[in-house]
């Protein structure tokens, strides 16, 4: 009994239609639809499958975009000498103690990411603090060294650990004399950013196809590329170069251009990561200028410059991570549309097999009882041959003939037996 609960509890995957019921003229047309919706079910249900499997791929090398970073740089001033010459009349003087009325001074660093234009409000996220694109920022004041030997310097490395991003960054001095600013910055890059040597990045600017009629054509070289990015330029190199051996696949054969990089006539495929991270090194610093007179009032607006910035495309990850993890009360209406259309089949399926057997019996009763009866006979001997009379009841002169097991009863025969032995075992 427990074969036959499992078997009632298996799930119906057959959705097709009999063949015999399709090639029906008064149901050729649903027919044909039908099977042309399942054929298509099956193109889409493939499609869906191999792009959720490049997305998966694609998620997993992390997609990165160019960013715009809008860098601010202003400065304000206190207890200069035209704002305390505007205060004279209230009484106010230099204290020494608290700083009230020295000459001062406060430079301003900041910034932050523009947006994408066009960009839909559901894809807008907490923009990242100035703070988290910045390894490190060196400020240089080129001031009177007498007057002002101390503090020309300012350093910020990120700190260790976990720590809250800023949106800027304040440097405080005291000071009336003008002041030229430096401004070094090191920025934090997805994937991280590195200069290529002249000797590797001069090769991607080759004159690579020569003509004869006119000057040769050139390929853009590189300066500053991720490390997967100068692999893949390098190549690219090799391929359109045709530098890859024709026997030995692995092996790379130098040209002209690449023998001194390689070192001799030819390496092997993977030397290259190796080959290209002795010719990568850290990326020159973004450096600013900016001038500034304490003795005027500053600018009403800051100084802005926009700095390309490569980092994690967020947008584009949380879309991909949508169409990954497909919702869980998507997944069971499609479960339960494909059970509904499973039940119906079978029902069809059913009401087919009930059709055939009422026409029949209508069209010649007493022949049909006659075989019906004949079938369940045959039927009942296969049963009990299979018993402890080993098969004595069975005809045996018809045993003996090939014929017996071509009979049109016979494959019914079989699967009622087989059905019957599956639901019996525990």
């Amino acid at each position: 009994m427990d074969g036959v609960k499992t078997a009632k509890r298996r799930k119906l995957t057959d959705k097709s239609i009999p063949n015999a019921l399709a090639q029906l003229p008064e149901f050729a047309q649903e027919s044909k639809m039908y099977q042309s919706l399942l054929e298509m079910e099956k193109k889409l249900d493939w499609t869906m499958t191999r792009k959720r499997v490049e997305v998966q791929d694609a998620l997993a090398r992390n997609p990165t975009t160019t960013r715009t970073l809008r860098v601010f740089v202003s400065h304000t001033v206190s207890g200069q000498p035209w704002q305390v010459g505007e205060a004279e009349g209230e009484g106010e003087g230099v204290n020494f103690e608290t700083g009230q009325g020295i000459p001062a001074w406060s430079l301003k660093v900041e910034g932050r990411l523009l947006e994408l234009p066009n960009q839909r409000s559901r894809d807008k996220a907490a923009p990242r603090k100035f703070s988290t694109f910045i390894k490190r920022m060196i400020v240089e004041l080129d001031r009177d060294p007498q007057l002002y030997p101390d503090g020309n310097i300012v350093e910020w490395p990120r700190p260790q650990g976990v720590q809250p991003p800023l949106d800027g960054f304040t440097v405080r001095r005291t000071g009336d004399q003008p002041t030229r600013v430096r401004i070094l910055m090191h920025l934090e890059h997805t994937p991280e950013q590195y200069k290529v040597s002249p000797d590797l990045g001069n090769v991607f600017a080759f004159p690579f196809a020569v003509s004869h009629t006119g000057p040769p054509a050139y390929v853009l070289g590189i300066k500053e590329e991720s490390r997967i990015g100068v692999i893949q330029t390098l190549w690219n190199y090799i391929k359109l170069n045709g530098l890859q051996d024709k026997v030995d696949r692995r092996r790379i054969r130098a040209d002209d251009y690449l023998r001194p990089i390689f070192g001799g006539d030819s390496i092997i495929f993977q030397q290259l990561p190796e080959l290209v991270n002795r010719h990568l090194m850290p990326p020159d610093p973004i450096i600013l200028y900016y001038t500034f007179n304490p003795g005027v009032p500053p600018p009403e607006r800051p100084s802005a410059w926009d700095i390309e910035v490569r980092m994690e495309d967020t947008t584009v990850k949380n879309r991909m991570a949508v169409i990954v993890q497909s919702s869980k009360e998507s997944t069971q209406d499609m479960s339960k549309l494909d059970d509904e259309i499973s039940l119906l089949a079978q029902s069809l399926h059913n009401s087919h097999t009930k059709r055939i057997f009422l026409q029949s019996f209508a069209e010649d009763p007493a022949k049909f009882i006659q075989t019906w009866l004949e079938s369940q006979s045959r039927d009942l001997e296969s049963i009990l041959g299979s018993g402890p009379s080993e098969g004595a009841t069975i005809r045996a002169e018809e045993l003996r003939r090939s014929d017996f097991f071509r009979l049109p009863w016979v494959e019914e025969a079989v699967a009622i037996q087989e059905g019957m032995r599956l639901a019996s075992k525990p």
